[in-house]
C-alpha cells in the first residue's frame, strides 16, 4: 500500500549505524547531516543538486560518466554539426564551490533497499534518502537483432560512433564500382518518427543537399537515399496534428522517404524488413523508435511497472518504500489518473520534479507535509532543418521560421554552461552561413 504524505520519514540513524560503518566505502566522510544519494546527473539529478544548496543535506551524487549531457543535441553531434564537448559539461564545474556536496564516478550495479545502500562497481554506500535519475535506455521490443546491429543514439559514444560510421562509409563507397552496391551502401533507414528521428532525418537532408555534393564530387547525391518508418499513423504523435503535418510536409520535400503505419520487423545487418514483409537494403540503421526506464537492479518488484519504469506516488516516492525516490524518465506517477502511462519522457519533467523533490526533502526533514507534483507543460518542440521546426505551447501551433527561432533560444537557454552556449551558438550561425559542417572528423580507434 503507498505511503501518505505524513508517512514519509528517514530511517533512524541510530538503528543504521552499524550498517553505515560497513558499506560506506566511497570515501565519503561521516556527517550528522542527512545524506542524499542522487544516481544520475542527467536533468533531475543536475536540478535536485542546485536546489539542494544551501540546505542542510550531505549531497553525494553517482554518474558513469563526469559529465552532465545535453541529450536533445545529440543529433548534431551525430551529424556533424556539432563537437561533442559543445553538449557535455563536467559536474564538478556545474558544483565547484558547493558544499557537503561529493561526486563519484561510479556505474550502480544494484540497490539494497532493505539495508539502504547501493553497491557500485567501486564500493558501497549508505543512504538515508535515495534518489534515482537514470533515465531511459533504448528499447527493443525483445528484438537481438536490433540490440546487436541497428545503431544507436542514448549515448555520447553512440553519437560519435554513428558520425564515425556514417563518414566511414561515404569514403569504402568511393571504392565502389557498382552503382547498385553504391545505393546500398548509401541507404539510411532511420526506426521511429519521434523528434528523434525526425530531427536526424531533417540534419541528413541537409547534409545530402549541401555537404555531399562538397565533400564527395565524384558521388551523385541521388545515391543516396534517407527512410523514415514509423508505426503510428503520423509523425511527432506525442505532439499536435499541425506539427506533424507540417513536419511531414517539411521532410518530404527535403527529399525524405516518409513510410507511416509501418512497423520494421527485422535487421540482420544489411537488411531491414518491415511488417508487410516488403526489404530495404541498408548497412546504415538507426534505431529511435523505442525507449525504455533504465531502473537499476535490485528494487522490489512492486516498485517497478511496465517499461522498467519506477513507480512512484504524488511526492515521487516508490511504492513498498519510505526513503527511496525516482524523478525524470526512470519514473512512472501512477496516482495521476490524468496520465494513466506517466508523464512524456521530456527534460522539462526531470527538472521540474528534480526542484520539486529538494523542496520536499526540505519539508520531510522538517516534518511538514510534503507538496505534490503537478506538471507545469511549457510546450514541445523539434526541428526539421534550416528555418524549419514546429512548436506547441498549449492551444498556439507555430511552424516554420518563427518556430525554429524559438527552438533554437529554448535550445541554448537549457544548455549547460557559458563556454558551450557560445560555442553552440557560433557554430549554428557558422551553418547557416556557410552551408557548413565544421565538425566532419572520422575518429578511427588506434
Amino acid at each position: 500500500m503507498i505511503q501518505s504524505a505524513t508517512n514519509i520519514k528517514r530511517p533512524d540513524k541510530e538503528q543504521l549505524k552499524v550498517v553505515n560503518r560497513k558499506v560506506n566505502q566511497l570515501n565519503i566522510p561521516d556527517s550528522p547531516l542527512p545524506r542524499v544519494v542522487i544516481i544520475g546527473a542527467g536533468f533531475g539529478g543536475i536540478n535536485l543538486v542546485k536546489k539542494l544548496k544551501n540546505k542542510p543535506f550531505q549531497v553525494v551524487l553517482i554518474n558513469k560518466t563526469n559529465y552532465h549531457l545535453f541529450q536533445p543535441l545529440m543529433y548534431q553531434v551525430a551529424t556533424a554539426g556539432l563537437e561533442a564537448s559543445s553538449i557535455a559539461f563536467p559536474v564538478r564545474g556545474i558544483f565547484a564551490h558547493k558544499k557537503d556536496f561529493y561526486f563519484r564516478l561510479a556505474e550502480v550495479q544494484e540497490v539494497n533497499s532493505e539495508e539502504n545502500y547501493v553497491e557500485t562497481n567501486i564500493g558501497n554506500l549508505n543512504y538515508d534518502y535515495l534518489v534515482i535519475g537514470t533515465g531511459s535506455k533504448a528499447n527493443y521490443f525483445g528484438n537481438d537483432n536490433f540490440r546487436t546491429h541497428a545503431k544507436g543514439m542514448k549515448t555520447l559514444y553512440q553519437a560519435i560512433g554513428l558520425r564515425n560510421f556514417g563518414l566511414k562509409g561515404l569514403e569504402d563507397t568511393l571504392l565502389l564500382k557498382d552503382s547498385k552496391e553504391k545505393q546500398v551502401a548509401l541507404n539510411i533507414v532511420i526506426a521511429g518518427g519521434g523528434p528523434t528521428g525526425v530531427e536526424l532525418a531533417g540534419a541528413l537532408a541537409e547534409f545530402k543537399k549541401k555537404i555531399f555534393p562538397k565533400d564527395y564530387p565524384e558521388l551523385s547525391p541521388d545515391l543516396m537515399s534517407i527512410h523514415l518508418i514509423e508505426g503510428a499513423p503520423r509523425l511527432l504523435s506525442a505532439m499536435s496534428n499541425k506539427a506533424s503535418e507540417s513536419t511531414l510536409k517539411h521532410l518530404k520535400k527535403m527529399g525524405v522517404k516518409v513510410k507511416l503505419n509501418t512497423l520494421v520487423k527485422d535487421y540482420d545487418g544489411t537488411k531491414v524488413t518491415l511488417a508487410d514483409d516488403s526489404v530495404l537494403y541498408s548497412k546504415y540503421f538507426i534505431w529511435s523508435a523505442g525507449v525504455q526506464g533504465n531502473a537499476p537492479c535490485g528494487l522490489p518488484e512492486e516498485g517497478l511497472v511496465r517499461g522498467n519504469r519506477i513507480k512512484v506516488n504524488d511526492f515521487n516516492l516508490m511504492f513498498g518504500s519510505d526513503n527511496i525516490f525516482a524523478i525524470g524518465d526512470v519514473a512512472q506517477i501512477a496516482t495521476d489518473r490524468d496520465r494513466p502511462k506517466g508523464h512524456p519522457m521530456l527534460a522539462q519533467v526531470a527538472i521540474q520534479q528534480g526542484q520539486l523533490l529538494a523542496e520536499n526533502l526540505q519539508r520531510i526533514e522538517n516534518k511538514q507535509k510534503p507538496q505534490a507534483f503537478k506538471y507545469w507543460d511549457k510546450g514541445s518542440m523539434a526541428t526539421i532543418g534550416k528555418n524549419k521546426a514546429v512548436v506547441d505551447i498549449g492551444n498556439i501551433h507555430l511552424t516554420g521560421f518563427v518556430a525554429w527561432l524559438i527552438w533554437i533560444f529554448v535550445h541554448l537557454a537549457f544548455l549547460m554552461g557559458f563556454r558551450n552556449k557560445v560555442i553552440v551558438f557560433f557554430n549554428w550561425i557558422y551553418n547557416y552561413i556557410t552551408f557548413d559542417r565544421a565538425t566532419r572528423i572520422l575518429l578511427k580507434r588506434q
